[in-house]
């Protein structure tokens, strides 16, 4: 509206200078005289006009200017009107378009950020919108009292144009099955790179992170360390004894809400808690027996047997917390492996390294530390690590190193929250600590100490 008021007083002072001085200073006697202009609150030009004495005659020269003057008053009041009503619609235009070019100027700021992952359907939406102002600018042109903003905006929308372009020229620069080809690269790449960090030692575990509570004290729950990013089925075994029901869930999230997807048969009773899934199928010790069970999930069948030579069973060698635990199958980097005691190592743990289809035992080492005198215990990078207690105040107080056939005495603390942990299996591809404390599913992180691999390592 102020432009609008500008306006008017434009076209009065115009109007006025155009009379001649010697006719326009007319004093009340001799004829009619503007003795002022202003604005009312909307903006509208009210002026002040002192008339003549009413004995004037009509045909004197100066009422015939008289007339002329109010034709032209008259006149330019509806110019004034009809311009006001133009300058009204055209405010809303540029209102509605000021509100769109905001929001154009945000997605454009957003395409500049990431301008190399839009898609073509983006491109088209953008399309669509500057097909929908372009017709703006017609209507803005008409808006001659604010020359400077219309041409600030169509420089603005050139220039949006131009980026638009640009993107579009550089995002077609490419074809999309040698950009995948190439992202594929770099993912063989990046994972080359982590099988040069994969392995390390253990220095801190931090958690737990609370999951899931249900079951009963004892169980076990796992994923599998070599499946697809994409599947994230978990696997829950609740008890250590007396049970052959398997439940499987599709995803954490499903666990969590106890949403089963399927459940498993096992044809035999397990022992223990220490069952790793490994590769799509089930590793677990057949119950009162030393022989370990290999389970196709998929196949819903018994792929292999074996009994683990000399190994102590039934709780003649388990851990501290008793439970069948004498025979503990894991998985790490390297492999499968198969944790126990035997009389002729006197109860010491021995580290026997299985093939993963067969069962069959392809290296052991035999250790100086009691299977009866460990909490749990786990293996990474080929280093079996074994915490001195399943009871508050626990660590892992001894490791022994497959690669060096060497041990050493460690100090790593870790938070027992629930007092009572009867399963502790590290999963690789999530490096973590899968535990099951007294009824409570939890997750432990771990920090390992990498050295990477050069090609002499190799």
């Amino acid at each position: 509206m102020q432009a609008t008021s500008n306006l008017l007083n434009l076209l009065l002072l115009s109007l006025l200078a155009g009379l001649d001085p010697s006719k326009t200073q007319i004093s009340p006697k001799e004829g009619w005289q503007v003795y002022s202009s202003a604005q009312d609150p909307d903006g509208r030009c009210i002026c002040t006009v002192v008339a003549p004495e009413q004995n004037l005659c009509s045909r004197d020269a100066k009422s015939r200017q008289l007339r002329q003057l109010l034709e032209k008053v008259q006149n330019m009041s509806q110019s004034i009107e009809v311009l006001n009503l133009r300058t009204q619609r055209d405010f809303q235009y540029v209102l509605k378009m000021e509100t769109q070019m905001k929001g154009l100027k945000a997605k454009f700021r957003q395409i500049e950020d990431d301008r190399k992952t839009l898609m073509t359907k983006h491109f088209q939406e953008l399309k669509e919108k500057m097909g929908e102002l372009l017709p703006l600018i017609p209507v803005l042109e008409q808006y001659k009292t604010d020359a400077k903003l219309i041409t600030q905006f169509k420089e603005e929308i050139r220039n949006l144009s131009a980026v638009l372009t640009g993107i579009q020229e550089e995002i077609g620069a490419y074809d999309y099955e040698e950009l995948h080809q190439r992202v594929l690269s770099l993912e063989t790449r990046l994972r080359d790179c982590m099988k040069k960090l994969t392995c390390g030692k253990l220095m801190k575990i931090t958690g737990p992170v609370t999951v899931k509570t249900s079951g009963t004290r004892f169980g076990a729950w796992m994923t599998d360390p070599l499946a697809s990013e994409k599947n994230n089925r978990v696997w829950y075994m609740d008890s250590y004894t007396n049970n052959k029901i398997v439940r499987e869930y599709k995803s954490i999230a499903d666990f969590v809400s106890g949403a089963e997807s399927r459940t498993y048969n096992l044809p035999f009773k397990w022992a223990g808690t220490n069952h790793v899934v490994y590769n799509g199928s089930l590793y677990f010790n057949k119950y009162q027996s030393n022989i370990i069970i290999k389970y196709s999930f998929d196949m819903g069948r018994v792929l292999a047997q074996r009994s683990l030579e000399y190994a102590g069973f039934h709780n003649v060698y388990p851990y501290t917390w008793g439970g069948f635990s004498d025979i503990d199958l894991m998985a790490d980097e390297i492999g499968l492996w198969a944790v126990y005691a035997t009389n002729q190592n006197a109860g010491n743990i021995v580290i026997s390294q299985l093939n993963q289809d067969t069962l069959e035992v392809m290296k052991s080492w035999s250790t100086g530390y009691p299977k009866r005198s460990a909490g749990e215990s786990f293996m990474i990078c080929g280093t079996l690590y074994v915490t001195n207690s399943h009871l508050t105040g626990a660590k892992v107080y001894y490791s022994y190193s497959t690669k060096t056939s060497t041990y050493e005495y460690t100090d790593i603390p870790f938070h027992n929250q629930y007092f009572h942990i009867s399963m502790l299996d590290y999963n690789a591809r999530d490096r973590a600590l899968y535990a099951w404390n007294n009824g409570h599913q939890v997750l432990f992180n771990v920090t390992l100490f990498h050295i990477i691999k050069t090609e002499d390592d190799t």
